[in-house]
């Protein structure tokens, strides 16, 4: 099930969920509304390895925006920090973001109960286009959750993007074992 605009207020007041700037006027019948972090990155090298650690280059999006260009993965950042101690969250783009041909997530939409973080964004387009700092891009759905956990995602020693941060956070694929 998913949470409701007045069930999401209550889990803010016990801090099960805690969003970091909050407004009020973000928040959707059954969802919160979330906005792009002036950082962005991209990848260094041109061909990526699973297997190391690949480099990032920092970018800071100006006030006159910064426009995406296809063909190229870019990492941003909420402007939201979170905690989910409750339910599943899950990222979906807004659908004017879909609108004018960007995805903000290639494979990772869901959080795990005990992420505490920015959410990094996976930015993709399909014909250039001008973003901005602080443009609403996405939108939270917390689902309930059935059952008692055991390892919530900020207590597991394996959880690979605990450290708080404003900036993305680029793939730690390569602490795995493989």
């Amino acid at each position: 099930m998913i949470l409701s605009d007045k069930r999401i207020l209550e889990k803010l007041k016990t801090r099960e969920i805690v969003i970091e700037p909050f407004d009020p006027t973000c928040l959707g019948t059954n969802s919160y509304d979330v906005h792009l972090g002036k950082h962005l990155a991209t990848y260094t090298d041109e061909v990526l390895d699973a297997k190391k650690h690949n480099l990032i280059r920092e970018l800071i999006i100006p006030k006159e925006g910064f426009v995406l260009q296809p063909g190229i993965l870019y990492l941003g950042v909420t402007e939201e920090y979170t905690e989910t101690h409750c339910a599943v969250p899950f990222l979906e783009g807004k659908s004017s973001i879909g609108r004018l041909g960007i995805d903000i997530h290639a494979t990772a939409g869901k959080g795990d109960v005990g992420f505490c973080n920015s959410w990094t964004l996976e930015i993709s387009c399909i014909h250039p286009v001008r973003i901005y700092a602080g443009m609403p891009v996405g939108q939270l759905i917390y689902f309930t959750v059935d059952g008692e956990i055991e390892n919530y995602y900020n207590h597991k020693s394996s959880a690979k993007y605990n450290e708080r941060t404003i900036k993305p956070v680029e793939s730690m694929m390569w602490k795995n074992s493989f």
